[in-house]
């Protein structure tokens, strides 16, 4: 086949360019020819490239959006596998001449903000489905930003996204949570399609039992919605109850950086903030650390980061929020926690695991046990069959 990737960057600090930038090459080794068509400067920074250079590659905002589709109708795809794409356009000229699968990486359509989270008077997940009654929550409730042009223009946004459910060939989301929010969505069940991630695959000699000079590692996004504070909470609880500071690294950026390293000195924590690290440090991170921290409180849309760092055999602690549980089991690869307990329960569980070798060693074990059930070629035969069906009366054509 002949696929076109279309994805907002070419680059970026999030988990959608690490997804792609694993799945391109392996499209690639199985024989198909894969091209990018981006929305965003090709020269934006960003940590992770999803594409090496050489690949097929049109950017909307380098060229123009009518130069660049030009472009794309000579690359002829059989296909179009889209993903994060603020630009709802790009999606509607796709449609009009390919078939176009999109993977739902977030609550795209099914979500005003795309939160799906209420943050007065605490921050919650929301159960409500889509409609112009979220507006009635969105500014008391603080959904979005406080602002009734944020909520319109959002709500807009959302609106025309949910149009375009039905001229998708499929929707492909993560976890059996988000099939479920795209079927309340009233997608046919034939349509969405749920295609769990995968683990990195980064070897067996990874040994589970080694010093780890990291106590905690938070990897993303800054924001009250990933919850990075509750780390540092949490950590503060646990070297409480184990009689010493933890050294907690948290490896992003976002709004909440500067108070977040005020709360760790007044908390007695040794938190460090190296902002966004690209892959190399990443894995030396993750291949460091004793625990992974996944705080959410917001339902994730699965939790990639648990994967990857289960790899390496850390486990991690999370609020069970979301598609998480899709492949953290409690007691098992690491910690589920109600996310009532907020960072009390997170810090409880965190100094558990610290303080007993045997137990971090079996959860360690078992991390490598899940990364090995989540694998790639699995996740990429999946989506290489979604991929065939929806392009198969393109390439009958063809042949």
């Amino acid at each position: 086949m002949r696929i076109l990737i279309a994805n907002d960057g070419l680059t970026g600090a999030g988990g959608v360019e690490t997804y792609l930038s694993t799945l391109v090459p392996e499209l690639q080794a199985q024989g198909h020819e894969v091209g990018v068509l981006h929305d965003s400067r090709a020269s934006e920074p960003g940590p992770q490239r999803i594409v090496r250079d050489g690949v097929w590659r049109a950017g909307i905002q380098d060229e123009g959006a009518d130069a660049a589709f030009a472009r794309v109708r000579d690359f002829a795809p059989d296909v179009c596998f889209s993903h994060n794409m603020r630009a709802l356009e790009v999606d509607e000229r796709l449609i009009q001449d390919w078939p176009v699968v999109k993977m739902m990486h977030g609550h795209f359509g099914t979500c005003v903000s795309g939160h799906k989270a209420f943050s007065i008077p605490s921050m919650v997940p929301c159960g409500r489905t889509f409609g112009a009654g979220c507006l009635m929550h969105y500014l008391p409730r603080r959904c979005g930003r406080a602002s009734p042009m944020a909520m319109m223009r959002e709500y807009s946004w959302g609106k025309k996204q949910r149009d375009l459910f039905a001229r998708y060939r499929t929707i492909v989301v993560a976890s059996r949570y988000m099939r479920d929010q795209y079927l309340r969505a009233d997608v046919p069940p034939a349509h969405v399609r749920a295609i769990p991630l995968f683990a990195p695959p980064v070897g067996n000699n990874v040994a589970v039992s080694r010093p780890r000079p990291i106590d905690v590692l938070f990897l993303g996004r800054l924001t009250n919605l990933k919850g990075p504070d509750a780390v540092i909470d949490a950590a503060a609880r646990a070297g409480r109850q184990l009689g010493r500071r933890l050294n907690v690294m948290m490896a992003g950026d976002g709004p909440e950086r500067a108070y977040l390293g005020d709360r760790a000195v007044t908390s007695r924590v040794n938190a460090s903030f190296p902002g966004w690290v690209g892959p190399t440090d990443r894995d030396r991170l993750l291949r460091e650390s004793a625990v992974l921290a996944i705080p959410s409180r917001w339902p994730e849309p699965f939790g990639l980061v648990g994967l990857e760092a289960a790899a390496f055999g850390t486990p991690s602690v999370a609020f069970d929020t979301g598609g998480i549980h899709d492949w953290l089991t409690n007691d098992e690869n690491g910690r589920l926690i109600d996310l009532a307990s907020d960072s009390d329960g997170m810090g409880d569980a965190i100094a558990e695991i610290l303080r007993d070798p045997a137990l971090h060693c079996r959860l360690a074990t078992g991390a490598r046990e899940a990364a090995s059930r989540f694998r790639l070629d699995v996740h990429v035969g999946a989506v290489i069959r979604v991929l065939e069906a929806a392009a198969g009366s393109v390439i009958a054509t063809v042949e």
